[in-house]
Parts: structure tokens; C-alpha cells; sequence
């Protein structure tokens, strides 16, 4: 453990230290609102904030390049607030406390929230340091990217004059990306019936912990582990030797972040305590094996609890079971035009048990084609409509189509070759961008994204490569005058 401080280019990491302090869940950015605000204004430099709370910091060009193409840095403000089970940390009120820790810098058993707060310390860093040679400098910080990425979609015309943007979240360092998938949320309501516990029954409380989740579009092709689709499946198998009652079930918590954990608390008549026992262990193995090398910490715990006054029936219970068994997750189809990059997907990515008898299911599906966003979408709708649920969807947004003659691709490619003597990997990613909303809005835009390297993004494993950010910073401050 070790300041930030220390680390080299200090510059990037002082702001990053910064940004940390300043809490940020999604859709409740104000304090970092006033951060901004206030750094524009300790700095001199003119400041725009739009109706849904976008910044734009504008900062003249330096000498010789006054004239130069005005160059977008953009990045997010807000930031994914997951923590382990039992952990005490308000995202609301406490700082990240960042830790240096071999190569590598995480936080304790929370996000780190370098998605996206490497790349606004690299475009404060910039605004900061009058040494560096840059045309003027528009620094874009949008609003609540994660849930639903409203701040790019509300961004007001008039707010930017430059042509060529520098999307700064991405998370492989050496990589240039031109493209991303679209997405849609949608958002299952089951509604079920209750009946009293029997006296002769018991209560158990079943959870799934350890696995790694991560990020629903980055890490979607890794094979990882759904919490609530194997506690589901679990349950799915149960039904056919135990009659058993679902009191509640919890799993997941962010769209866009793959279920670490879930639980579930049900109850089954006393005679069949050992059965129940038995058949977690056998479980318990089969996703071991199954999971080996994914998922090492993955842990399955059978616990006895207070029984509960009402259950579900037993037909609400095996409509919420297969329901839960037939929405689809992972990767539904793989690209043809860039091999290697996943096309389609969803995410079952939250259950939560209401008031009234009501649970709500949150999926979230992603294709870099409408057409695929589409197919995909109805599948999880058609199987919300078949268990008697219903369903609605988000508004959506569209992916940024790759545009591989872009002439700022082109000099950016060139300027890392020269600088670090190895080819920058040019693709799409599955993850969604705000690039896509921007072109849409200013379609005269050139754009690249691209950033250091992280990992487990989304889930409190998150970390970035204390290396890459010295190659991303390095890359960055190069590439500013070549583009002028």
C-alpha cells in the first residue's frame, strides 16, 4: 500500500487521487458537479453546464497551435457503486480509498471507479499543465453514463465546436477503438400468489458468493459465472424430487454488471432437510467442475433461518423458476465482419422481490446491429410474456458504427507505432460507448476511443495497470499536437 501520489506521470495520478474523493453514484452527481465547476473557475477557463448537468471546460490552444482543430477530451462522471456483501462503505458520502498494489491499483472491496475516472483525471491533468503543447481543448464530462447514458443522450447542440473527439473509457491499453454495440434495457414484472407456511415446514437461506462478475459487455464473452442463473438452476433441479416454497430471492445489481452473488430464502417440510443438504453438495461439485479456472472463489452456502409467514404458491413458484431458467445470458451471437468480437448478448443482470407480491427483473441486451438488438430483446420479452410477466423497455441507444478511414484513426495509429515500435490492435467493442449518441447529434465528428488498461471493471476486483497509465498519458499528451 502506497500514496498515489508517488506514482509516475504524477500529474495524471494526483487528479485521479482527486476525482476519488468525490463521490459519484450514477444519476446523482452533483458533488462532482461542483468539483468541476470549481476547478474551471480556480483555473481560469471557460465553463458551459447544460440543463441535465454536462460540463464543458474550454482551454485556449498553446503557442503556434491557437488556430489548431479544436480536440473533444471526453469522459464520464459517474460511476459503477458495487461492494461485497457486508461491507460497510456509503457511495454517497465516502471517499474511494485507492491502494498500490503489485503494479496494479484497486480499492478495498468496492469499485474503483477508474471507469471513467482515469480518463477525467487525464483531461484535468491536461487542463492543468501549461507545459504541454495542445490546440484548444473542449474537456466534455458527461452525466450518468452508466445507468442508461442520458448525459450523452440530453447533450444540447451548441455545447461543442470541435471535429475531432478523444473518448477516453476504454479499458486495453494498446487498443484503438472505432466502434461499440448498442443496447436496451428490459425490465420483466412477475406478479405471484402467496400462501401461508405450513407448520411441518422449515426455512433455509441458500446463497451464491465469490464469483467475479464484471463488466456485462467487456467480460460477457468470458464465460464467467451468473450468480442468479445458478442458484435458478439449482432450484430448477430441486423441484423435481422436493416440494419447496420461494419466501424471497435477491441477486444482481446493476444492468450492466454481471451478478456476483444472489440468495434465496425457501422453505421444505421437515423430513426433507437432509435431502436438501444433500443435493447442494452434489450441486455445490457440479459447478465446481463446471467453473474451474473461471471462478475459483465461487462458494455455494446452505444455512438455516426463521421461517417466514407466507410463502409462494407452489404454481407461482415453478412459473418465477422457469422463468428465470428460460431468459437468456451470455453471448447470443458472435460478428462475422470483425471475427472475434461478440455481436449479440444479454445480461440477466438483477431480482428483486417488491411490495404486493411483485418481483422485478432487470436484463440488459447489447448488438453492434439494430437488427440483432432487436432478435434479442423480443427472446427475453417472449419469455417474460410466456410466464404470464410483463415486460417494458428503455429507450434504448444506438452503437457507433466503425468508420476505418477516419483520418484521425489514421494519425493517432501512426503516432503510437512511432512512440512504443509496435502496431496499435484498431476495433469495435461490445461494450457500450457515448460515441454512437454524439454522432448522432454532431455528425461532422471524428472520433477514436481508447485508455489504460483495466480489469474486473464493474465489480469490486476492479483495477488498472499502474504501467498502462504511463503509456495512455505518454500516447495522449503526443497525440494533442498532431492532431492540431
Amino acid at each position: 500500500m502506497s500514496n498515489l501520489n508517488n506514482l509516475e506521470p504524477r500529474a495524471i495520478w494526483y487528479y485521479f487521487n482527486e476525482v476519488c474523493k468525490v463521490p459519484r453514484p450514477s444519476k446523482h452527481e452533483e458533488k462532482m458537479i461542483d468539483f468541476l465547476l470549481g476547478f474551471a473557475t480556480s483555473h481560469n477557463m471557460k465553463v458551459k453546464k447544460d440543463k441535465v448537468g454536462n460540463i464543458v471546460i474550454k482551454k485556449p490552444g498553446t503557442k503556434g497551435l491557437e488556430q489548431g482543430n479544436v480536440i473533444i477530451l471526453q469522459s464520464h462522471m459517474d460511476m459503477v457503486c458495487e461492494k461485497n456483501e457486508g461491507v460497510v462503505h456509503d457511495f454517497f458520502k465516502d471517499p474511494i480509498v485507492p491502494i498500490v498494489e503489485n503494479g496494479w491499483v484497486r480499492a478495498r472491496n468496492t469499485t474503483l471507479g477508474a471507469d471513467c475516472g482515469i480518463g477525467m483525471a487525464a483531461s484535468l491533468a491536461i487542463l492543468a499543465d501549461n507545459s504541454l503543447m495542445h490546440p484548444p481543448i473542449e474537456a466534455l464530462f458527461t452525466v450518468d453514463e452508466e445507468t442508461g447514458l442520458t448525459g450523452a443522450k440530453a447533450l444540447q447542440l451548441g455545447m461543442l465546436e470541435g471535429k475531432i473527439l478523444l473518448n477516453l473509457d476504454s479499458e486495453d491499453e494498446g487498443e484503438l477503438f472505432i466502434g461499440c454495440a448498442g443496447g436496451i434495457d428490459s425490465v420483466g414484472t412477475f406478479k405471484y400468489e402467496t400462501k401461508t407456511v405450513p407448520h411441518h415446514f422449515v426455512a433455509f437461506k441458500i446463497s451464491v458468493t465469490g464469483l467475479l462478475g464484471g463488466h456485462s459487455g467487456d467480460d460477457i464473452e468470458k464465460g464467467r459465472g451468473n450468480a442468479i442463473k445458478i442458484l435458478n438452476r439449482f432450484l430448477y433441479q430441486l423441484d423435481r424430487s422436493c416440494e419447496y416454497h420461494i419466501e424471497q430471492f435477491s441477486g444482481g445489481n446493476l444492468r450492466n454488471a454481471i451478478p456476483r452473488e444472489a440468495n434465496v430464502i425457501l422453505v421444505v417440510p421437515q423430513d426433507k432437510k437432509e435431502h436438501l443438504t444433500i443435493e447442494i453438495n452434489h450441486f455445490r461439485v457440479d459447478m465446481e467442475n463446471e467453473l474451474l479456472g473461471k471462478e475459483p472463489k465461487f462458494k455455494l452456502v446452505l444455512e438455516s433461518t426463521d421461517l417466514p409467514d407466507s410463502v409462494m404458491t407452489r404454481e407461482s413458484n415453478t412459473k418465477f423458476v422457469n422463468l428465470l431458467y428460460a431468459l437468456p445470458h451470455g453471448i447470443h451471437s458472435m460478428s462475422a465482419r470483425m471475427p472475434g468480437l461478440v455481436q449479440s448478448s444479454t445480461n440477466l443482470a438483477s431480482v428483486k422481490f417488491k411490495e404486493e407480491s411483485i418481483v422485478e427483473i432487470v436484463t440488459s441486451q447489447r448488438s453492434d446491429l439494430e437488427s440483432g438488438k432487436q432478435d434479442i430483446y423480443q427472446m427475453v420479452e417472449s419469455a417474460f410474456l410466456l410466464a404470464g410477466a410483463t415486460v417494458k423497455h428503455g429507450e434504448g441507444y444506438c452503437g457507433w458504427t466503425p468508420n476505418p478511414s477516419s483520418t484521425t484513426l489514421d494519425i493517432s495509429r501512426k503516432c503510437y507505432e512511432e512512440l512504443f515500435g509496435v502496431k496499435p490492435v484498431v476495433r469495435s467493442i461490445h461494450a457500450g460507448l457515448e460515441c454512437g449518441l454524439f454522432l448522432e447529434k454532431f455528425p461532422d465528428l471524428d472520433m477514436i476511443s481508447f485508455g489504460p488498461t483495466l480489469r474486473g471493471v464493474h465489480s469490486p476486483d476492479e483495477k488498472i495497470e499502474i504501467e498502462s497509465v504511463g503509456k495512455f498519458w505518454k500516447f495522449l499528451t503526443e497525440l494533442l499536437p498532431r492532431l492540431a
